[in-house]
């Protein structure tokens, strides 16, 4: 299961890491955040010890979102060195989020 992000662990779990972490901001209310759940928890495996692969539940953490003007779910945040680097806004597939995570290891 992918790590918990929130707005309390931010700071410490993504920008003072300096692996590539991709946070995937969902809501419960949300489908399409459903239907990528297995493909995050499928990610979370394949990269343990390599990237950081989490979800931050944007209704429990109302101030990321709000910082980094997310405006729909779900939304996939990818950091490294602490830096945002890339977003990918909507579902989308497990090669794009793996092409992705590759271009910044």
């Amino acid at each position: 299961m992918a790590y918990e992000f929130t707005d309390a662990t931010f700071q410490a779990e993504v920008i003072d890491n300096e692996q590539v972490t991709v946070v995937d901001l969902w809501a419960e209310w949300c489908g399409p955040c459903k239907m990528m759940t297995p493909i995050i928890d499928e990610l979370f495996t394949e990269y343990t010890g390599k990237a950081r692969i989490g979800k931050l539940n944007v209704d429990d953490n109302p101030e990321i979102p709000m910082n980094y003007n997310v405006r729909g779910i779900p939304t996939f945040l990818i950091f490294k060195n602490g830096e945002l680097k890339d977003k990918i806004v909507g579902a989308t597939t497990k090669k794009v989020l793996k092409d992705k995570i590759d271009s910044y290891m």
